[in-house]
């Protein structure tokens, strides 16, 4: 049986993002490997199908410590022959790519998924000096450079990135998990909220990348004028308490909720009225797709990724990163006009299907025929 190893810099990707590769890969036969850092708790993952490689991975790919991680897989490449590498991650990407070189050389494939570059339209000029250089490299020993949105489709063929440029639409969603949305009301008594509340939520890390600062500042832009709006954020990350202390400071502990990771995101976005998110860059936003899939609006930022999934004025908002004025404005305008709240909600439902796991699992089989 032809093996295959599925590399990311953190155990939770599988859980998250890429349990359909290794799915897809399992359903083509293949002996599937998966390799990456699963020492937190977050990023624990069982599946006894696979074969599980610790990989010491540390997040920030100009780490040194990432060096042993180097060294880990040189010595996992030196023990298996894996007919197909497949990466993702800034320092999965980077390493696995560099640490596969002798291995490439004898037959392996090696097959990169770029989640976002960190260079990009309004990127700093010193994001193009290094990410960009780095991946322009990389791409020498990159046989499919897979894409999860257009502007990095379109930068990686400009550029050529790599012998082979695909592009697939994001990681794709379960849309059956999303169907059986339930009653408003009902789920909000359940959870505790009013049901005059005005809900928005938003799903995502907690951190500068992410900006929940914006929409703090939209909640106290708006909460004299929308007295019953209420902001659910859901993640953790390293801006957590930042973020509390400046609700407090504002007095919007009644108006913001801070709610930590959470397992139970379809009934979350089912209470919620409207989805909001603020990022600086993206990839392509899984939790804007399950929001579409549950039939919410969108009011997002005008970055790559969000303009993949929100056209403005069909199923939600587009508005400039840090437009504080502008995001409150559309969020006071649907709050004023329920028709166009259900009329972008039915549109969001719409534009979401052709993101179904179903169809990018497709993709991906016939890229991984195409190299074995």
């Amino acid at each position: 049986m032809k093996k295959v190893l599925v590399i990311s810099n953190l155990g939770r990707h599988f859980r998250f993002f890429g349990q359909y590769d290794y799915k897809v890969l399992l359903d083509l036969g293949f002996d599937v490997h998966i390799a990456a850092n699963f020492e937190e708790k977050i990023d624990n993952f069982d599946d006894t199908r696979v074969i599980k490689h610790q990989i010491d991975f540390k997040r920030n790919p100009f780490n040194y410590r990432n060096l042993y991680a180097y060294f880990q897989l040189k010595k996992l490449f030196n023990s298996h022959f894996f007919q197909i590498i497949q990466t993702q991650s800034p320092s999965g990407g980077f390493y696995s790519r560099f640490a596969a070189v002798r291995t490439r050389r004898k037959g392996s494939k090696v097959i990169y998924t770029a989640h976002g570059f960190h260079f990009y339209k309004g990127a700093h000029i010193v994001n193009w000096f290094t990410f960009f250089v780095i991946e322009k490299l990389l791409g020498y020993f990159t046989d499919c450079l897979i894409t999860i949105n257009k502007e990095d489709y379109l930068t990686a063929n400009r550029f050529k990135l790599a012998r082979n440029v695909r592009f697939i639409p994001g990681v794709g969603i379960n849309l059956s998990k999303f169907q059986n949305k339930q009653q408003k009301d009902l789920i909000r008594t359940k959870y505790n909220y009013n049901i005059n509340d005005f809900i928005l939520i938003s799903v995502a890390e907690l951190n500068n990348n992410k900006n929940q600062e914006m929409l703090i500042n939209v909640i106290l832009r708006l909460k004299e004028k929308i007295n019953n709006i209420v902001l659910i954020l859901v993640g953790n990350g390293k801006n957590y308490e930042k973020y509390f202390k400046l609700i407090k400071k504002y007095e919007l502990e009644d108006n913001v909720k801070l709610l930590g990771q959470r397992n139970d995101i379809p009934e979350l976005l089912s209470l919620s009225d409207i989805f909001v998110t603020a990022s600086r860059r993206e990839g392509l936003p899984v939790s804007v797709m399950e929001a579409m899939a549950v039939g919410l609006p969108i009011v997002a930022t005008n970055c790559r990724g969000n303009i993949d999934l929100v056209i403005n004025n069909e199923n939600g908002y587009v508005v400039n990163i840090d437009d504080v004025s502008s995001f409150a404005e559309k969020i006071e305008t649907l709050y004023s006009n329920k028709e166009l709240i259900n009329l972008f909600a039915s549109k969001s439902i719409e534009l979401i299907k052709k993101f179904d796991i179903k169809n990018v699992s497709q993709e991906m089989k016939s890229i991984y025929k195409q190299y074995t």
